[in-house]
């Protein structure tokens, strides 16, 4: 284990000194910034771009109601009195955008309608929006008719119709109270761990594929065998492994430092409240054994290749293994419980990214599935390090050409 560290401390140093690492240390989180904030800076802020102007005539001594109801409801509005005439409408149109008139007068109250007059260019849920306005006006109408403050209220209540199907009750009847079982009903609440833990596992694991450059440019050099001179060929793999992890975190921590900051200040919900949960010790551990699978793989397979810039098509296609994920981001997206995410979850390639998304989805967690998933992914780490520890002892010191499957087959079953 001494010499394992002090590989990972090598490991960990040499890379704080290249250039490239650093470069690509701070030049993720500003490409991150940079398409985030891209829609602020080349189209206006979200104000100007979503902010609907509603001018009301008002003749029925409503408005001041009107505004409590829209200021209520939370849509971006800007609420206006307006003298403007009903006849000189078009005039008053031409040239606006996202603007609307709205009359209010004697015919709302006998005829039950409202004039509402809109510019060409306007939100597309104005039409649903402005229904909200149909309140104070129905107000004015209950009081003409004399009633009373406590009739009033419950004639103004109105009722709710809360839908519930026959597949709903028998839901509820088989899962009892699995609803205390997952992080929470709003989505976001879910969602921010679960991303918290994938975009940890990307960083790691992108980090990590540097290990097939290592291994096989000590290779080149031919200062393999100066190395295994005084350490064996697994403690140099395990230092590869645990030192690139922990340049992977030093990478999140960037990320963290620099976007987390923004995204606080940038969206509306509270993202640290989110994030901070007893289910993120699961989702980043479901993250770090997915990164030991893949690392162990990279390592093994990197010890096979005499040059980088040689790489045949097997290695190409084993640099491919980390986003097979992306595969079943649709039908996850789709149906998280379904055959398909649940066949994605048992897969040990995919086993970490379809379970981190699903259980960001998911409002309850299938608990068995998870427990057999981390036991697959457990034994999968387990047996994939047994494999590269005997790819890494002999492919380490093979210089000249890169190894072929069968070769890397033999080398196995000895």
């Amino acid at each position: 284990m001494r010499n394992t560290m002090k590989v990972a401390k090598w490991e960990i140093k040499r890379n704080m000194k290249s250039k490239s690492y650093l470069i690509g240390l701070f030049l993720t989180p500003a490409i991150f910034l940079f398409f985030f904030m891209m829609p602020s800076i080349f189209g206006g802020s979200d104000d100007d771009a979503t902010s609907t102007t509603v001018l009301v005539n008002d003749q029925l001594g409503v408005y001041e109601q009107m505004e409590q109801t829209v200021e209520q409801s939370g849509f971006d509005w800007e609420l206006e009195q307006t003298d403007v005439e009903e006849a000189n409408i078009r005039e008053a149109l031409e040239d606006e955008e996202n603007t609307a008139y709205v009359f209010v007068d004697e015919h709302a109250l006998e005829d039950g309608v409202v004039p509402v007059y809109t510019s060409e260019e306007m939100d597309q849920f104005f039409t649903n929006q402005v229904q909200v306005l149909e309140a104070p006006i129905q107000a004015i109408k209950l009081e003409q008719l004399g009633l009373s403050d406590e009739e009033m209220a419950v004639v103004s209540s109105g009722v709710e119709f809360d839908e519930t199907t026959a597949g709903d009750m028998e839901a509820n009847e088989t899962e009892g109270s699995a609803k205390s079982d997952g992080i929470g009903d709003n989505p976001m609440e879910r969602m921010v761990p679960g991303a918290f833990a994938l975009a940890i596992m990307l960083s790691i694991v992108f980090t990590g594929m540097a290990i097939f450059q290592s291994a096989s440019q000590e290779k080149k050099d031919k200062i393999a065998e100066i190395i295994l001179s005084s350490l064996t060929p697994g403690e140099l793999m395990q230092g590869k492994i645990f030192g690139y992890f922990v340049l992977g975190l030093i990478q999140v921590a960037v990320l963290l430092v620099f976007v987390l900051p923004v995204l606080v200040w940038r969206l509306d919900i509270p993202i640290l409240e989110y994030l901070f949960v007893p289910e993120l010790l699961l989702l980043m551990a479901i993250a770090i054994l997915g990164y030991l699978l893949f690392a162990s793989i990279f390592v093994g397979v990197g010890a096979t290749m005499a040059d980088m810039s040689t790489a045949g098509n097997f290695q190409g296609m084993v640099m491919m293994l980390p986003f097979l994920p992306f595969i079943f981001i649709g039908p996850v997206f789709n149906d998280p419980s379904g055959f398909v995410a649940q066949l994605g979850t048992y897969i040990p390639f995919t086993s970490p990214g379809v379970l981190l998304l699903r259980l960001s989805l998911m409002e309850e967690w299938p608990w068995m599935e998870i427990l057999i998933a981390v036991a697959i992914l457990v034994v999968s780490v387990w047996f994939f390090m047994k494999l590269a520890g005997k790819i890494f002892k002999t492919g380490i010191l093979m210089y000249g050409k890169n190894a072929t499957p069968g070769e890397i087959w033999k080398w196995i079953r000895a």
